[in-house]
């Protein structure tokens, strides 16, 4: 789905009260749900439940499939085309809205004839895999809560593997057809020694050779830092590695088989990171609504920042398949707040969302930080594909 741009002067919602509390608070439909692949995802590694939309120039993914949709004020009302439709407010219009074009590369498949789409996803304008669909955590007491990388398999959506040549031909044709400016590879964690990084770095390299496009890899912190550089060299312009809570005590709860590592091989992998990568280049994910509070929440995103990494801070989005499936997401309030004590942090340390080569921070759609940024020159502010041929 996209919206074409929304003037606040004729909503009374300005750009950061639509995102917040679309994304805390997710869209009703009526007249039918988006569907078919990659029109929502209900669930996988992430975004899970989604819906892709564009509102004032930021791209936004909503959730549509929860529980807790069902008490949202806004509703989608869908025309009879099921290409279009209104934004609603407690009944009152905020705007138009548009589906988000179906890729191309959905209609296509391999010689073997796997669909594409079970390689890999269009993300608005940024292609997304999960190279390893299963992880060493998961359906162990390990697992972290807020993941369902298993459904996606079990549910026939996607394929255990994406080999390098699946990858690179997927995202040739994407970028051909598509329009695809970058890629996001993440991962289940395979395995407890380099966590996969010698098979994204082959991954990556087909990628960079087939379609030019820039590479982000997301993975846990290999015991041997060596391998950044390696990530490095074979076209990775971008890191990923997530430590999703800075409460010690949360993240022993909801993703045991990180807190095991311990939050000091985090701080090291993150500084020996953006020694190759650069400032800004490194990412990690802070998730917001586990049960943390707000203050330990700056906290890790004064420690990330420090160091040269975004922290990407992001709603929980409670993903069908998941421990924390019936969950609702934080509330609007706690999540404006937090926004509003990042951005300015990023903005001091000149290390806003525009500067991000690929990955998560370059799309910011699971997050509405891109939003806040604005006030700082920064987020970002680009449009739909349709409205901006």
């Amino acid at each position: 789905m996209s919206t074409t741009r929304i003037p606040p002067s004729d909503t009374g919602f300005d750009i950061k009260t639509l995102a917040v509390e679309l994304q805390s608070l997710g869209v009703r439909t009526r007249g039918g749900t988006p569907t078919g692949p990659g029109a929502t995802r209900a669930g996988g590694a992430g975004p899970s439940d989604a819906g892709f939309v564009w509102i004032d120039g930021a791209p936004l993914t909503v959730p549509v499939h929860g529980d807790y949709v069902s008490r949202s004020p806004y509703e989608l009302v869908m025309h009879s085309s099921g290409k279009a439709g209104r934004l609603l407010r407690d009944g009152v219009e905020i705007g138009p809205v548009h589906l988000h074009p179906r890729p191309r590369i959905y209609d296509l498949e391999t010689a073997d004839g796997v669909p594409y789409w079970k390689i890999a996803l269009m993300h608005l304008d940024s292609l997304a895999s999960t190279v390893f669909q299963r992880c060493v955590y998961w359906g162990t007491d390990e697992q972290c809560h807020f993941c369902a990388i298993g459904t996606s398999l079990a549910n026939g959506r996607t394929v255990p593997v994406k080999t390098p040549a699946l990858l690179a031909e997927v995202a040739e044709a994407a970028a051909r057809l598509d329009g695809a400016k970058d890629v996001t590879l993440t991962t289940g964690t395979p395995n407890r020694d380099d966590r996969g990084a010698a098979y994204m770095a082959r991954c990556a390299e087909a990628i960079r050779e087939s379609s030019g496009l820039p590479v982000q890899v997301q993975l846990e912190p290999p015991h041997d830092f060596g391998w950044f550089a390696r990530l490095k060299d074979s076209g990775v312009e971008a890191l990923g590695l997530h430590l999703e809570v800075w409460d010690e005590d949360v993240l022993r709860r909801v993703a045991p088989g990180k807190h095991a590592q311990g939050r000091e091989l985090y701080l090291s992998a993150w500084e020996a990171a953006v020694e190759v990568f650069g400032r800004g280049q490194v990412s990690t994910y802070f998730i917001l609504g586990l049960g943390e509070s707000a203050q330990s929440v700056m906290e890790g995103c004064r420690a990330a920042i420090d160091r040269g990494v975004y922290p990407f801070v992001v709603p929980l989005r409670p993903a069908p398949g998941s421990i924390v499936a019936h969950e609702t997401p934080p509330s609007v309030d706690y999540m404006r707040e937090v926004y509003e004590m990042v951005a300015p942090l990023l903005a001091d340390a000149e290390m806003l969302s525009q500067g991000a080569r690929a990955g998560c921070v370059r799309c910011q759609a699971c997050s509405a930080l891109s939003t806040f940024e604005r006030a700082f020159g920064g987020g970002r502010d680009g449009q739909p594909a349709e409205e901006a041929a």
